[in-house]
């Protein structure tokens, strides 16, 4: 179960439409004033938001046809590498907490976060909306057939496995992020500090391909069930992590990089842009195991 060379090749066009067009050509809608400053959806309009969101759609759409037979499985990439571009262009999580010293301005700027990833969350699933409406299109489906769909997606079962799901998801994510995401600490007691670049790309793409992995072999949900779990990522890792007094001591006796954890030290255009990445390879190493054992079986 091997990619083809054609199938990389529609992979690396996809990707390379999400960069170029999302990554590129819109950073003007996301782009602080200081270049050294994070991507916040704070910092893009409602214009900016609606345009946006019209470029995922658009791109989805083009990724699916681009990669045409299997757009359903490749084109919805082109979304989360547009952003994982913003991600890796803009400024760390460091540059907020370095302007907010204080123990309180520092839990205003983690209470501005909780809910941010859901902004993010909305162009990614644009982008993949683009994707089922040009599958929509190519297939020519009957209304009968998709509402039968919707139907079984709605059964009490179906809902109470994808919420136990989501959160099984979150704690694998949450626990993986601080395991691959924490930079070297500069002593033996101190924090461990912001992890570079680099290493927040392999920790999100990895907790997240981890949480993918077990999604779909336990639960047997796609990818999409582990990129909503992003949203719950902050949120759990503040009721376990964040304590009042611990960000006092913080504030006091560490530098601005140090985090409680290393789930803070992410921002949310990254945690969604390589969640989403991350689980989608997650997703389809799972069936590539399955694949492997029967075929294993079978011999």
């Amino acid at each position: 179960m091997e990619l083809s060379w054609i199938n990389k090749v529609r992979i690396g066009a996809v990707i390379t439409l999400g960069v170029v067009v999302i990554g590129i050509l819109a950073w003007p809608l996301a782009a602080p004033q200081d270049p050294m400053s994070p991507v916040r959806s704070s910092g893009i309009g409602l214009l900016g938001t609606l345009g946006l969101l019209a470029l995922a759609f658009a791109v989805g759409i083009a990724g699916f046809f681009i990669a045409w037979p299997h757009g359903r499985e490749i084109g919805i990439l082109a979304v989360p590498f547009g952003l994982a571009t913003w991600a890796v262009r803009c400024g760390p999580m460091q540059s907020l907490t370095q302007s907010h010293a204080s123990a309180q301005a520092r839990q205003e700027v983690v209470g501005s976060l909780l809910f941010e990833p859901v902004y993010w969350l909305l162009i990614v699933s644009a982008g993949f909306l683009g994707v089922l409406v040009a599958q929509c299109i190519s297939v020519n489906r009957s209304s009968k057939g998709g509402f039968a769909k919707l139907q079984n997606c709605l059964r009490p079962n179906a809902v109470v496995i994808g919420l136990v799901a989501l959160v099984v998801a979150a704690l694998v994510c949450a626990f993986f992020l601080g395991a691959f995401g924490q930079d070297l600490p500069t002593s033996a007691k101190s924090m461990a500090a912001q992890p570079p670049r680099g290493q927040i790309v392999f920790a999100g793409i990895g907790a997240f391909a981890v949480a993918g992995f077990v999604v779909k072999k336990f639960f047997d949900l796609s990818y999409a069930w582990t990129t909503l779990a992003s949203a719950l990522v902050i949120p759990f890792a503040v009721l376990a992590y964040y304590r009042s007094d611990m960000i006092e001591k913080l504030a006091e006796t560490q530098p601005a990089t140090s985090f409680p954890h290393a789930a803070f030290a992410v921002l949310p255009v990254q945690l969604v842009a390589f969640g989403a990445i991350g689980a989608v390879v997650g997703y389809w190493l799972a069936m590539q195991y399955d694949y492997w054992r029967q075929h294993e079986n079978a011999e």
